[in-house]
């Protein structure tokens, strides 16, 4: 199969739903599918290849029989912890002048990896809540971190996806078993302040905001009952769409600062408005709902690509 087309490259293992809801935004806007290639090709030991012709980026998947000529390479849904096995062929892409959004692999790697976010978020005072990386500490330098953050804190592995591994952490007994819980994983985590983001119904409550190019495409508000649980839709979260300008102006700016800090011309903000708002995280990929016209943020995302062109 030789054609010349959009691309959509993503993880096909993945179960979040991002490569259906991009496929059909390609082609309510251009009448056409996209040609689907399994990111996992094009990791560290896979047979894919990058290759010019003539000048001209081609991409060819042995193990699929394919090889395709992309006008637009749309790269989607690559999980966290594959993101490092990734970047060698996104530069290769970048080098060879593929038409696309997702090819920088240092700002993938600064929000992915979140003590590299804390880091730039302090460089860019960018409002977030006091946060130490721990690396398999001692418990007593566990306890001095916990005791300094006001003994009500979130930990989280430094690379994490959806939400797993997250514990609301208020007694010492809890600490001691998430610090070996991380040791067991072999992971690097941190300990962040409690943001008390809680609204009138006493509530867990924060913002997805997705940011394109310098503006806000979408706003959800997230709402969580279980006080000990993230404020995400992967751990139960309730989500609701709200219309973008019900979001105030400085809370716009702010998700539009955070993104561009870490060098992402796209990514999913999560930020809570109380207490003068701060940001937790800038999502690299965001997971897309149902394509449902200017709410999307699928639609914007296909036609920045188209106008690269």
């Amino acid at each position: 199969m030789d054609t010349s087309r959009i691309v959509l490259m993503t993880d096909h293992s993945s179960t979040e739903g991002a490569r259906a809801t991009l496929a059909s935004a390609v082609e309510m806007l251009t009448g056409r599918p996209p040609v689907h290639v399994d990111a996992r090709h094009f990791m560290v030991g896979g047979s894919g290849r990058a290759v010019a012709v003539d000048g001209v980026l081609r991409l060819e998947v042995p193990a699929d029989d394919l090889v395709v000529t992309p006008s637009v390479l749309l790269v989607y849904e690559i999980q966290p912890p594959d993101r490092w096995s990734f970047a060698p062929v996104q530069r290769r892409l970048r080098a060879l002048g593929a038409v696309s959004l997702g090819l920088d692999a240092d700002a993938w790697r600064t929000a992915t990896e979140k003590d590299r976010t804390v880091e730039q978020f302090l460089l860019d005072d960018i409002p977030h809540m006091e946060t130490v990386a721990l690396s398999d500490p001692r418990p007593e330098s566990a306890d001095e971190t916990f005791e300094r953050l006001g003994g009500d804190v979130w930990a989280r592995p430094s690379v994490g996806t959806g939400g797993n591994d997250v514990f609301h952490v208020t007694t010492r007994g809890q600490l001691h078993d998430v610090a070996r819980g991380y040791a067991a994983a072999g992971l690097d985590w941190l300990m962040a302040r409690d943001a008390n983001n809680v609204n009138a119904a006493g509530l867990r409550h924060q913002f997805r905001v997705v940011v394109l190019d310098g503006r806000v495409v979408r706003v959800c508000e997230h709402v969580q009952s279980d006080p000990d649980a993230p404020c995400n839709e992967g751990q139960g979260a309730v989500s609701t769409v709200v219309p973008i300008d019900e979001l105030p102006d400085d809370v716009h700016q702010l998700a539009v600062r955070a993104t561009k800090s870490l060098g992402l011309t796209f990514g999913g903000v999560d930020l809570a408005v109380e207490n003068g708002g701060v940001v937790f995280e800038v999502n690299v990929h965001p997971v897309f709902g149902a394509v449902d016209g200017p709410d999307s943020a699928a639609v914007p995302y296909v036609r920045a690509h188209l106008a690269m062109l």
